[in-house]
């Protein structure tokens, strides 16, 4: 020990140098978690933190640049900027998985270009999406059939059909609140995406619900519609913690946000 006393003038205490002390696995010990979220996004980050809350488990977060007009364009314009926002996650420690937060651009884009992207920022590492996650966790549930919520305008309402019967579930019910203001979408109230999911999910055409978008407010509200409606619900922000969480090894069930993360 080396008690070495501080300059007259000062009241006389103790310095003690090169103490000992112990390490252990430190934070995230069973799970470390990259999100990449939009500089639009006032949701995503606010409900996983909710999701996330389990001993062992953390997530770091990296922002992206956007625009608040959700176009094709502008989401396309998002590719380059990946690589460099999952760099920025942790670059000297470990990261189990990254997960990019947009729905609609990685329909855009297409799964295998982001997981690339990700990929050119942190080498190996596992991936995920929201409509990765989302299709992952509605064939964990068997939905089959699914009604699609979104808050999008028609062109990519579209192109998210598409993507998602070309995995195999078929889409026969779309709702959308046909809005292209990011903004907006984030102060729509939970409500307001209850009761258009419960509208959409009651019909016979269907054995469950997705709600697409990171910005609607979605996991608060999981119970309560799948109550009403007697069939599973998940969403962007939703199936996509759940399924960072398996790609991380971790197989917890959670109780609180419904059928999925009882799976």
């Amino acid at each position: 020990m080396d008690d070495t006393p501080l300059p007259r003038g000062r009241d006389p205490i103790v310095n003690r140098t090169h103490m000992k002390f112990d390490l252990d696995d430190g934070i995230g010990a069973r799970a470390r978690i990259g999100l990449i979220v939009l500089a639009t996004d006032f949701t995503m980050e606010y409900e996983w933190r909710r999701i996330l809350a389990l001993p062992g488990v953390a997530f770091y977060e990296s922002r992206l640049h956007n625009s608040p007009t959700i176009t094709p364009e502008t989401l396309a314009a998002m590719e380059k900027l990946i690589p460099g926002a999952a760099k920025l996650i942790l670059p000297n420690g470990r990261i189990d998985v990254v997960a990019y937060g947009c729905t609609s651009a990685t329909v855009v884009l297409g799964e295998e270009t982001v997981f690339k992207r990700i990929r050119e920022g942190r080498a190996g590492v596992e991936c995920t999406t929201p409509i990765t996650a989302g299709i992952a966790g509605l064939k964990k549930l068997g939905v089959k059939r699914v009604a699609l919520l979104t808050p999008y305008v028609e062109e990519i309402n579209r192109m998210m059909r598409g993507f998602i019967e070309q995995q195999g579930i078929v889409v026969p019910v779309v709702g959308s609140f046909n809005n292209s203001d990011d903004g907006e979408v984030a102060r729509m109230s939970p409500a307001t995406t209850r009761d258009a999911a419960i509208e959409l999910g009651k019909n016979k055409q269907v054995d469950g619900v997705f709600v697409a978008c990171t910005s609607l407010r979605v996991a608060e509200i999981v119970e309560d519609v799948e109550k009403a409606i007697g069939k599973p619900l998940t969403s962007s922000n939703h199936s996509m913690a759940w399924h960072a969480l398996r790609l991380a090894g971790v197989k917890d069930q959670v109780p609180g946000w419904g059928s999925l993360f009882r799976a």
